[in-house]
This record gives C-alpha cells, sequence and structure tokens, in this order.
C-alpha cells in the first residue's frame, strides 16, 4: 500500500491490525532524515507521538459505543441509545475486539454480560469520554465569562458554602460563583468540565483522580420510622443496623452489597421509603434539621465519621479557583476549631490539600 504524506509525516499502516481493518486505521508516525545539519549521517528511525500506543486501537466512537452496550448489555437497547441500527453496532463491537485482541462481552441467545476484560475497558472507557468532554467544556467556558460553578447536593455543607462564598467575594481574584444543586450529577459534571468543583462526601463518594480539602467531619445518624423497633432507643451501634435495607444516594461509592441497597433520589423519597420502613438511612448529623418530625433520628456512636469535601479536577490553574480554596481552608478550619470547643469527643480534622497556585494575570492593553 503507498504512503500517504501529511504535513511532513507518513501514515503507515499497522500491521498488529487485524484483515479487514487496514483500510482506516493508521499509526502517525514521523521520519528522522537521515543526515543532520552538520552532514553527519545516521540510520533513519520513526518517533511515535506521545499517544501512538494505543490510538490506532481505539477511537472516540468506539468508546461511545462499548459503552453503550456495557451499560445496557443489551444491544437492542444500546443501539437505539446511540442512533445506529443494531447489525452496524454488533459489528463496530465485534471490530473492536479484533483490534484489541481480548473478548469483551459474553454473549448468548438471551444474555449479554461483560468479560472481566470488559469491565475494565467499562472503567477506562467512562474516564477517557469524560476527559474528552471535559476538555471540549473547559476549553469553550475559557473564553465564557469568567465565573466558577460550584455543584453539590442542597443542605449536605452544615452552612459552610455560605461562609466560604461570603469571605471569596471580598478577594482580588473574587468572580461570581454559580452553585448548581445536583443529587446524582455533581461527580459527572465536574470530569466533563460543567463543574469547577463539587461538594462530595467521604467515604461516601468515590474520589479516585480528583484532588480534595476537607471541610467538615461530622457523625452520622440513623432515620428511622416512630414505629421501627429500634425507634425507642437512645443512641445505636453499626451491629444494631445489620440486616437492615441501608439506603444510598445515586454518586455512592460500589462496595460489596451496594447494588441491592435502596435507591433514594431526593429527601422525599427518603422520607417515604423511612416511613414505610423499606429503608434506613444514614446522613450526617447536620441533616438532621432537615428529616421531617415524623421520623427518628438516632445517633450511630460507632459508625464511620462522614467529611464534607470539596473536590476539583488535578492540574488546574484558574486563579479564582486557587483562591476560592484558599477561603475554604480559612472557613474549614475555623468551623472546625469551634466545633472541636464544643464537642471534644468529636473533633473534627482539616486535611492538607494540594491547591493550585495563584498564577499572576498578564495585563493587556489594546
Amino acid at each position: 500500500m503507498p504512503e500517504a504524506s501529511q504535513s511532513g509525516g507518513d501514515l503507515v499502516t499497522n500491521s498488529t491490525i487485524g484483515a479487514g481493518d487496514q483500510r482506516d486505521r493508521y499509526t502517525f508516525c514521523v521520519h528522522v532524515p537521515s543526515s543532520t545539519p552538520d552532514g553527519r549521517r545516521h540510520q533513519d528511525r520513526i518517533v511515535l507521538g506521545r499517544y501512538a500506543r494505543g490510538m490506532d486501537l481505539l477511537e472516540t466512537r468506539d468508546l461511545v459505543y462499548f459503552v453503550a452496550v456495557a451499560e445496557e448489555l443489551h444491544f437492542g437497547r444500546a443501539a437505539q441509545k446511540v442512533g445506529i441500527a443494531q447489525p452496524a453496532l454488533s459489528r463496530a463491537i465485534a471490530r473492536l475486539e479484533r483490534r484489541l485482541g481480548v473478548a469483551l462481552l459474553y454473549r448468548t441467545s438471551r444474555n449479554v454480560e461483560l468479560t472481566a476484560a470488559g469491565k475494565v475497558l467499562l472503567r477506562e472507557a467512562t474516564r477517557a469520554l469524560d476527559a474528552v468532554a471535559g476538555a471540549a467544556c473547559r476549553t469553550r467556558r475559557a473564553v465564557e465569562d469568567a465565573h466558577l460553578v460550584l455543584a453539590m447536593k442542597a443542605g449536605t455543607d452544615a452552612g459552610v458554602i455560605d461562609q466560604i462564598v461570603c469571605s471569596f467575594r471580598s478577594d482580588p481574584a473574587a468572580v461570581p460563583v454559580e452553585i448548581v444543586h445536583s443529587v446524582d450529577q455533581r461527580i459527572v459534571m465536574l470530569r466533563d468540565g460543567r463543574a469547577d468543583l463539587a461538594l462530595l462526601h467521604r467515604p461516601n463518594n468515590d474520589l479516585t483522580g480528583l484532588h480534595t480539602l476537607d471541610l467538615i467531619t461530622e457523625t452520622q445518624i440513623a432515620v428511622l420510622a416512630p414505629d421501627h423497633p429500634l425507634a425507642s432507643r437512645a443512641a445505636l451501634s453499626v451491629s444494631d443496623l445489620i440486616g437492615e435495607p441501608i439506603a444510598r444516594w445515586p454518586e455512592t461509592a460500589p462496595g460489596p452489597g451496594t447494588d441491592n441497597r435502596p435507591l433514594i433520589r431526593d429527601t422525599g423519597h427518603l422520607t417515604h421509603l423511612a416511613a414505610t420502613r423499606r429503608a434506613v438511612a444514614l446522613l450526617p448529623a447536620s441533616a438532621a434539621g432537615q428529616v421531617p418530625r415524623s421520623l427518628s433520628c438516632l445517633p450511630v456512636l460507632d459508625a464511620e465519621p462522614t467529611t464534607s469535601v470539596l473536590a476539583w479536577l488535578p492540574e488546574t490553574d484558574s486563579p479564582a479557583l486557587a483562591a476560592f480554596l484558599h477561603h475554604a481552608r480559612d472557613i474549614a478550619s475555623a468551623a472546625n476549631l469551634d466545633r472541636t470547643s464544643r464537642r471534644t469527643d468529636n473533633a473534627a480534622t482539616t486535611a492538607n490539600c494540594c491547591t493550585p497556585p495563584i498564577r499572576p494575570t498578564r495585563s493587556t492593553t489594546a
């Protein structure tokens, strides 16, 4: 096959690609001249770009198709989701498997299941697609009016966020702060670039790959129906809740048995499930004021504390974001000192964080 030239580089076929796929899969290579400017000769060599390894095997479209099938576990529904015909989707997945050299799915006449390799690709593909979407979104936002977007679940900050925003307004680097309330999209918004910060909770949320600043650490309470057998107690222990249907929020970090727990979407749903004894909810102690008086809130003395954290993506160099985090650290330290003085048995700690450096802005004149 003849080589095709492109701006000083060559597109050469990749011998690792299976028959039938060569027509559209190429690796971008750069030929180094066989002689240097000083006249010395050396052997021709090929320098592969930074991302050459693997880029000849995957495209964004491949990942979109695979994630659709992996999430639906049904080719028909996945095809409707991505807007192509089912036979075309089946061929695309088979072609992807040939390129990678692994089976991604177990297929039977009735079921579709992920293989071990498929589970890995689902995790990695989701991250890669989030990164691509985030790159596009952050690039567009770079030319928009400067502002920070904070995604949070309403009523889960113990009042700290309002204090941080008020303090931040006095900073020379201050910009408007838009707060977006979401139950199930905070992490997605952060990773795809729609949000600069997210208020999350450890250990409930998956913080993998994120920088975090601890704001406030609290004990947990159990929310029960008033006629629940445990509701008459003054306090509970974790062992008391064994066998109870512990509710989970949409962004709960995966763990043993997590998928089998009742899913709650909002406070109203939580109230209904708890009142009908179909679920027991564990919440930060500060959320007790949002629970209807008709339900019982009991402290769980030995439950793992929950920490509210501000999360952001690594390598962020926004001066406004850096300033916001400096104010957040100061407010969090003061809040935790105050809580420690009032409740020494529940001392809160503030973790060190990797705050992005505040880079001096470059002034320009017309």
